[in-house]
């Protein structure tokens, strides 16, 4: 079994910060990308930023400059550090890890996602 646990989500104003992070644990051999999506009322889930296990990175338009993802292999967790949020920010924000468990079987798993709401 893998459990992905976010944490960090919350009311902030216009402009503020946020740290989310998400600690993979279980039955994981090796991780090969972790990422963050997020999903607002009446929307679809959209990819925000992922990061592969030999760094690289990628981020959707709206939150360039803005967001920095970054991860830890030991630990297996990612953050991700928002900065200047928007109200157009507030969203449910998923964890995904696509990894490759225990028994050697590749798969996505989620986390149960973390609220972040901007407003003033």
């Amino acid at each position: 079994q893998v459990q992905l646990v976010e944490s960090g989500g919350g009311l902030v104003q216009p402009g503020g910060s946020l740290r989310l992070s998400c600690a993979a644990s279980g039955s994981i051999f090796s991780i090969y990308i972790m990422g963050w999506y997020r999903q607002a009322p009446g929307k679809q889930r959209e990819l925000v930023a992922t990061i592969s296990n030999s760094g690289t990175i990628t981020y959707a338009d709206s939150v360039k400059g803005r967001f920095t993802i970054s991860r830890d292999n030991a630990q297996n967790t990612v953050y991700l550090q928002t900065t200047s949020l928007k109200p157009e920010d507030t969203a449910v924000y998923y964890c995904n890890a696509f990894l490759l468990t225990g028994d050697r079987a590749r798969g996505s798993y989620w986390g149960q996602g973390t609220q972040v709401t901007v407003s003033s």
